[in-house]
């Protein structure tokens, strides 16, 4: 029997592990919102913000290790929604810094392991920053992303 070829979701030939800065989303396993619910502010000018679950506190926590854990490798700036991640991370650390699929790896095995089952999908998306314009953009949308979840593509609205 032939199996299907994966689709490549790394750049071929490219060193993970070299300074810069990566936007990184990580799935539930088939989307599932177990992360998180959106709850709609109140008030005049109240903002919708995530109540996360024991799930999504425990990848707060895993997150904020990454910043303890490794020389060189900052979150810079990250949202956990109900059923994704994005993240900001830089790695400043020179030739010492790990590969970015093994700070993401490591991430959602201690995650996974805290809770029975599988929680994320078997890989994840990255997109290498370029330049302070890309930044901006991803930060902007990092930092509304909350507040446009029903508009968000990885909603699932029933």
């Amino acid at each position: 029997m032939e199996y299907p070829k994966r689709k490549r979701t790394r750049l071929k030939d490219f060193d993970y592990s070299k300074d810069g800065y990566y936007f990184v989303t990580v799935c539930t396993k088939e989307r599932k919102e177990i992360l998180g619910e959106i709850i709609v502010g109140e008030g005049l000018c109240a903002l919708p913000k995530n109540k996360l679950t024991p799930i999504g506190e425990c990848i707060e926590e895993s997150i904020r290790f990454i910043d303890k854990n490794y020389n060189g490798v900052k979150v810079d700036k990250y949202v956990i929604m109900p059923n994704h991640i994005h993240m900001i991370i830089a790695l400043t650390g020179g030739h010492g810094n790990p590969p970015l699929q093994n700070i993401v790896g490591q991430m959602k095995s201690y995650v996974g392991s805290k809770f029975s089952g599988e929680i994320f999908q078997r890989s994840f998306h990255d997109h290498i920053i370029r330049n302070e314009q890309d930044y901006q953009k991803i930060w902007e949308y990092i930092d509304t992303n909350v507040a446009k979840w029903e508009d968000d593509c990885f909603h699932n609205a029933n």
